[in-house]
């Protein structure tokens, strides 16, 4: 798995902000120290912005790091440096969003719901066509769905995502473009489901109601515990990362429900099975 930028500038940032208050300074003081500005090195520690190498240096000097642990953290920041294939689509990926599509690109786990629309991941290149004309428009449309497309890598790669979906049966029956395109994408999820890395169960309309009635939402977990997991809840225009240990396991919790909740996998795919119908 080729390790992804942006979880390093998380990491990177994480370390700082700890090594930093392990050594009883404020960030006015270091700040000073490292001659930048107190707002840029907030900014850094909250993974916000990057920073190089050779402040990295600069900064475990102060904080009086060396040898072996030192040089660990600055091959991490070089690391941070790398671009994503990701920044290739800066021109129609927005800031916050390409953020998230960084952190998805290294996740070992991924635990998803939705209400309305099928998830990015496992989309068809007719369905997400049409699920950008709905939301976003015409601008810059065959490049989104590309980075789309392109995203979906990580359920095939040597080590690939191990993945827990959990969809509203609205998802089934809402039509987005012609039938075609629903038989098709109906018919791919099942293909998807068949992966042994892909867990995919149908929340039906008979469950009632559930606790992720509000938002749907993505879990996110790293192979290397040293990289925290992460909460992601996105709106069109905006995206919130929620790395707080509480949010991680309330979240966690409410998937574990609605997995209990849903239809079996199995069953999950007679449904899917079912609704196709509505389009053939």
């Amino acid at each position: 798995m080729t390790a992804s930028p942006t979880v390093r500038r998380r990491r990177i940032a994480r370390e700082l902000r700890q090594l930093r208050e392990r050594a009883g300074m404020t960030l006015d003081v270091a700040a000073r120290q490292l001659d930048m500005s107190k707002s840029n090195l907030s900014r850094i520690e909250n993974a916000q912005i990057g920073i190089k190498p050779r402040d990295v240096r600069a900064a475990l000097a102060l904080y009086q790091v060396t040898g072996a642990d030192a040089e660990a953290l600055v091959e991490i920041a070089r690391g941070a440096q790398q671009r994503g294939w990701w920044q290739n689509y800066s021109d129609v990926l927005p800031e916050w969003f390409e953020f998230y599509v960084g952190l998805e690109a290294e996740a070992a786990t991924l635990r998803t719901y939705e209400a309305e629309a099928v998830p990015g991941l496992l989309q068809t290149e007719a369905y997400a066509r049409e699920i950008y004309r709905l939301t976003a428009g015409e601008e810059g449309l065959e490049r989104k769905v590309a980075a789309r497309l392109h995203r979906q890598s990580v359920l095939h790669r040597d080590t690939p995502v191990q993945m827990s979906v959990v969809l509203n049966e609205a998802v089934l029956l809402r039509p987005v473009g012609t039938p075609a395109v629903m038989a098709d994408q109906l018919s791919h999820i099942s293909r998807v489901a068949q992966l042994p890395n892909v867990t995919i169960q149908i929340l039906p309309f008979m469950a009632g109601g559930h606790p992720a009635m509000s938002t749907p939402y993505v879990i996110l977990h790293f192979a290397d515990a040293a990289d925290n997991a992460v909460v992601y809840l996105d709106n069109l225009t905006m995206g919130l990362a929620l790395e707080g240990a509480e949010h991680v396991r309330g979240y966690t919790l409410v998937h574990e429900r609605l997995r209990q909740m849903a239809l079996t996998p199995a069953d999950s795919m007679t449904r899917l099975e079912d609704a196709s119908r509505y389009f053939t």
